[in-house]
């Protein structure tokens, strides 16, 4: 079992999107008092620590940032505050938020992966025997298919399974990309079930694996003569398998079915290996097995497969969690295209960005790269699902014909009224004009399209730039008291929600006031923006002792209410001229006793 690894290591899983928090924590699935103990005890020092080398400086602990490339530190951990923050790329949080940012999982999965490391109970475990059932089928599947993967990579290395091992040599594939993904051998003789039964594995709990079959009263092994791919998601557990019959034998693939464990429409093939590419700026996903591992013998990376199925919302959105894009390189045959022309519009319903790689000759990846090799794979132009949709149609129609003409310009038309950027229309309108011999007028007419967008001139411009700097200006001020009030260490009583302007400001107040922590503060945000900016005023660095933190709250509230005073006072200026009679009288009376306790304050 040694010289397998990598494959079914790990207990992590892939990123996912903040909004989470909110959903689940206001559902009360995570007691804030629960949470706040989880925080607590993962120690925020000790978790990032163990992904970025970190330097003490006063309280904090700064390094370089893990989430964006940098040579000088930004990046720094507020052990007092429990919370990160970046001021180069403004990334920042609790503890939970790093996990789910580093370790790409959703908050979910991020409280369940710090939960089990601190050997905590989730909520949902407790006084639900059905929950504990279910969870422990699942870990039985998760520890039979782990190590029936196991036997299968070992098994591939016997005689009685080497023509499936020479299958895998002559599709050229190294014995190091073959323990990479754990590929395996199922032997024609049925043996795996009956060993896994040796290990302690109940026939039932195989069956629910999908690892055997009971048929007519007798059990059996449901994967022979196969070469095994084994399928593990993004903690490391291995969910199921792919088997690539050898021969004639049908069907050419058998997966796993859904099982306890196990649905096709929620992961991908190599998720794992996702998880660990960082910085990737496009996922490329391919229709089998072969073609994310021939890729990857070829070294290149960000690969995967869907599971036999067609590609779902759900895996969708799994593979924009590691990259901003989605590359479709499915086969250049007529079933490639189709599965591509579906594979965009799930894509698209789900607003992640794709593009289409575009095979000639109807070559599938796996062909296309051992042909013409890593070079000509890499220079390959992705191009637009408009573009690819275009081809298309020019392929269905005789573009010599006028008819066909006018058939094809007509279904372009039709694609191109999804067209928002004014450039990219005018650029697929010039090439449909020259293809067609229909002016742009006409094929903006057949559009339909809106007309263009209005000029905004160099001076708007710069009203929107000055009024975007006025809205988000915060006062220095009232930031630093905020950033004291973190500490905890800054009597409550001290400090009123109503001596900041600012609604987020006074938010954040209210919030600190009442218990909640830093960490929870930021957690709280459902968006980069709003969390960048807590970050920002929670961030400032408060390294001073007890006296030192007073004296400066002391100076921010005297600064604050000085500035308020003089904004009162500048606006009763303004109006006294217009004023007459007991309002005159009454407003220079204000202004008399503004301006008195503005020099108490000097």
């Amino acid at each position: 079992m040694s010289e397998i690894v990598e494959p079914f290591a790990g207990n992590q899983r892939a990123a996912a999107n903040h909004k989470e928090w909110v959903k689940e924590h206001m559902a009360g699935r995570y007691p804030p008092q629960w949470l706040d103990e989880l925080r607590q005890r993962a120690d925020i020092v000790k978790v990032v620590g163990s992904y970025v080398k970190l330097k003490k400086n006063g309280h904090r602990y700064v390094g370089l940032c893990p989430f964006h490339n940098e040579t000088a530190p930004s990046f720094s951990v507020d052990e007092q505050k429990q919370v990160y923050h970046c001021f180069g790329c403004k990334a920042g949080g609790s503890v939970i938020q790093f996990v789910m940012d580093i370790e790409r999982l959703s908050f979910p999965e991020a409280v369940a992966f710090l939960a089990d490391q601190l050997h905590m109970p989730l909520p949902e475990m407790q006084n639900d025997p059905a929950y504990e059932k279910r969870r422990t089928l699942k870990e039985r599947i998760y520890l039979a298919n782990r190590t029936a993967a196991r036997m299968y990579h070992q098994l591939l290395w016997q005689p009685e399974s080497s023509a499936i091992l020479h299958y895998l040599q002559q599709r050229g594939l190294s014995d190091a990309v073959i323990r990479r993904f754990g590929i395996g051998a199922a032997p024609p003789s049925a043996q795996v079930g009956h060993r896994l039964m040796e290990e302690g594995f109940t026939e039932e709990e195989l069956i629910q694996a999908g690892l055997m079959l009971r048929r007519e009263g007798r059990t059996f092994d449901m994967f022979r003569n196969r070469a095994m791919f084994p399928i593990i998601d993004t903690y490391g557990n291995v969910l199921g398998f792919g088997g690539r019959a050898m021969g004639d034998a049908m069907p050419k693939y058998l997966n796993t079915s859904d099982t306890p464990a196990f649905n096709k429409r929620y992961t991908v093939f190599a998720a794992n290996l996702l998880r660990k590419a960082r910085g990737l700026t496009r996922v490329i996903l391919v229709e089998g097995y072969m073609d994310v591992v021939a890729l990857s013998q070829f070294g290149v990376e960000g690969v995967a497969a869907t599971l036999g199925t067609a590609l779902t919302p759900e895996q969708a959105r799994l593979l924009h969690r590691f990259a901003p894009e989605v590359y479709i390189a499915y086969d250049g045959d007529r079933a490639g295209q189709k599965a591509i022309l579906r594979g965009l519009e799930v894509l698209e319903g789900e607003n992640v960005p794709v593009r289409v790689l575009d095979f000639p000759g109807g070559l599938d990846p796996d062909e296309f790269i051992r042909q013409e090799g890593l070079e000509a794979f890499q220079a390959l132009k992705p191009i637009s699902a408009v573009t690819y949709r275009m081809r298309r149609e020019k392929e269905r129609h005789d573009v010599s014909t006028e008819e066909g003409r006018i058939e094809y310009a007509k279904a372009c038309a039709a694609i191109l009224r999804g067209v928002k950027e004014p450039v990219e229309l005018e650029n697929h309108l010039r090439h449909l004009s020259v293809e067609t011999g229909f002016s742009k007028e006409v094929l903006m007419q057949q559009i339909g399209a809106a007309p263009p967008p209005k000029v905004v001139t160099a001076a708007k411009r710069e009203g929107f730039r000055q009024k975007a700097r006025e809205v988000s200006q915060v006062d220095w001020t009232a930031r630093t008291l905020l950033a004291v009030l973190a500490t905890g260490r800054l009597p409550k009583d001290s400090v009123s929600p109503e001596e900041f302007e600012d609604p987020l400001l006074r938010s954040l107040c209210e919030g600190l006031l009442a218990g909640e922590s830093a960490a929870s503060l930021m957690e709280r945000q459902t968006d980069d923006q709003g969390r960048a900016a807590v970050g920002d005023i929670l961030s400032l660095n408060t390294d001073l002792d007890d006296d030192g933190l007073m004296r400066m709250a002391q100076d921010c509230l005297k600064k604050m209410r000085k500035q308020r005073l003089e904004k009162a006072l500048d606006l009763i200026q303004q109006r006294l001229p217009a004023l007459a009679g007991e309002e005159r009288e009454r407003e220079t009376q204000r202004a008399f006793t503004l301006t008195q306790q503005l020099l108490d304050l000097k």
